[in-house]
C-alpha cells in the first residue's frame, strides 16, 4: 500500500509565528477507486508524532521480501475501504516546527541536561529564550479545521470520522462539539480528560470561549515553570522503556527520528555521537472538562462516540489528589457525554500504548474498523463494557 504525503498550507495562529503561512503534514491511504468516500482522520497525542503511532512499518521479517505492516493502524483501516488521513500538528512530527524549537535553550529547563553534550546548553540562561508555551487549544483547533476542510475537499465533502489517541481528545473532542457538521463520529483511544480542567484561556474565567473567539494576543504563561518554554524532550532511553517489546522499541524510535532531522542530532553522552531526542510542543489546553463536554448536547447524538482504554493505563487515569489540571479520568468522560450514542470498552491488561503490542494492536484495529463501519463492536452498540484477555465482554452499565 503506497502512501500519498500532502503538505497542507495553513495560516498559523500559534502566537510564536502568528500569521505565517506554514505547512501541515498529512499522509493519505486511498480507498479502492470507484467506491464511496469514507474519510477517516487520525490525530496523535501530546508527544508521540503521527507516523510512529498510526503507521508503524517494520523491516521484512525473516526471508520475506515484504515489510511488516501489521502494526499500521492506518493501513489496516485503508485495507477495509476507508480513505485514511494521518496528520501532525504544528510543532510535531513532519509538520512545520516554529524556529523557537530549533534553539536548545528553549527546551524545558528541567530537561536541558539531556542536551548538555549534544548540542550543548551550558550558555543557556535560567529562563527560556522564548519564555512561553508554543501551542494552545485555539491554534490546534484551527489546524484541525484546515485539515478537515482539505480532507473533505478530497472526499466529495463527506463528513470525517475522527480517530484520536491520548491527548488528541483535547483537540478532537471540543472541535466535534463545535463543528458537528464536519464530524461523522469520534473514536478515542485512551483519551485524556481532566474533569475539572481549564475552562478557557484564563483559568479563572467562569465560561468557555464560544466558537470564533479571537486568539489572545499573547501566550498564556502562568505558571512559568509549566508554560514558560515552548518545547519538551523525551530521551531515547526513556522512550524505549515505555515499550515492553524491546526489539519493537528500536523500530518505533527509528520512526520517531525519521520525522525529526534536527532532533536526531541532539542528546546522548558522547560528543558527536547523539542518541537523538523526541522534541514535542508544549501546549496550553482548555475547554475540555465535565462542564464543557455537554456543549450543545452534540457528543453521543450528532457525533456518536466510542472510547477504548486499558485497565492498566495510569496516564489517562490519575488520582484526584493530582489536582484539577493533572487528574484525568476516562470513565468520567464517558459518564458526562450527554446523549445515548456512546460506547466504551475497558480492556484488561492494556496500558496506554496498545498500538505497540502485537495482540492488542490487532484487537484495537478490529474494534476501530467495526465502529467506523457500523457503530457496532463485538455485537454491542451502546453502554460501558469490560473486555477480558479472551475478548469476553461484561457490561458495567
Amino acid at each position: 500500500m503506497t502512501p500519498i504525503d500532502h503538505k497542507v498550507k495553513h495560516t498559523s495562529t500559534i502566537p510564536a509565528n502568528y500569521g505565517e503561512e506554514i505547512e501541515l503534514f498529512v499522509r493519505q491511504y486511498e480507498r479502492a477507486s470507484g467506491s464511496t468516500p469514507k474519510p477517516v482522520l487520525m490525530l496523535h497525542g501530546r508527544s508521540v508524532p503521527a507516523l510512529p503511532g498510526f503507521d508503524l512499518v517494520l523491516p521484512p521479517p525473516g526471508s520475506s521480501p515484504h515489510s511488516d505492516t501489521s502494526y499500521s493502524w492506518a493501513q489496516a483501516l485503508a485495507g477495509k475501504g476507508f480513505d485514511v488521513f494521518i496528520m501532525d500538528l504544528q510543532g510535531s512530527g513532519r509538520s512545520h516546527r516554529p524556529s523557537q524549537m530549533d534553539d536548545p535553550c528553549n527546551a524545558n529547563p528541567a530537561q536541558r541536561d539531556l542536551l548538555k553534550t549534544n548540542p550543548g546548553t551550558g550558555n543557556c540562561s535560567a529562563t527560556a529564550t522564548y519564555a512561553h508555551q508554543l501551542g494552545n487549544s485555539q491554534s490546534e483547533w484551527d489546524e484541525l479545521a484546515t485539515v478537515v476542510k482539505y480532507v473533505r475537499g478530497l472526499c466529495a465533502n463527506k463528513k470525517v470520522a475522527f480517530v484520536g489517541w491520548s491527548a488528541a481528545a483535547f483537540v478532537m473532542g471540543p472541535y466535534a462539539m463545535r463543528n458537528p457538521g464536519d464530524v461523522a463520529s469520534l473514536f478515542l483511544l485512551a483519551p485524556m480528560f481532566p474533569p475539572n480542567g481549564r475552562w478557557s484561556t484564563n483559568a479563572a474565567a467562569p465560561f468557555d470561549p464560544p466558537p470564533g473567539t479571537p486568539l489572545p494576543t499573547k501566550p498564556e504563561s502562568t505558571p512559568a515553570a509549566v508554560f514558560g518554554f515552548p518545547m519538551n524532550l523525551t530521551s531515547k532511553a526513556s522512550f524505549k522503556a515505555s515499550i515492553s517489546d524491546k526489539n519493537l522499541a528500536d523500530q518505533v524510535w527509528k520512526t520517531v527520528m525519521d520525522s525529526d532531522s534536527l532532533g536526531q542530532k541532539w542528546g546522548g553522552a558522547t560528543p558527536g555521537a547523539p542518541d537523538g531526542v523526541m522534541r514535542w510542543r508544549n501546549s496550553y489546553w482548555w475547554g475540555w472538562n465535565e462542564s464543557t463536554v455537554t456543549h450543545n448536547s452534540t457528543l453521543g447524538d450528532a457525533v456518536p462516540v466510542c472510547i477504548v482504554y486499558g485497565d492498566l493505563d495510569r496516564t489517562a487515569n490519575t488520582p484526584e489528589s493530582m489536582g484539577p489540571v493533572l487528574h484525568f479520568s476516562v470513565p468520567k468522560l464517558y459518564k458526562k457525554i450527554p446523549k445515548a450514542e456512546k460506547l466504551m470498552f475497558c480492556v484488561e491488561g492494556w496500558d496506554h500504548n496498545p498500538v505497540w503490542e502485537r495482540k492488542p494492536s490487532q484487537v484495537l484495529q478490529h474494534m476501530c474498523e467495526k465502529w467506523l463501519d457500523g457503530k457496532r463492536v463485538y455485537g454491542v452498540e451502546r453502554g460501558s463494557w469490560v473486555m477480558d484477555a479472551d475478548n469476553v465482554l461484561s457490561q458495567v452499565e
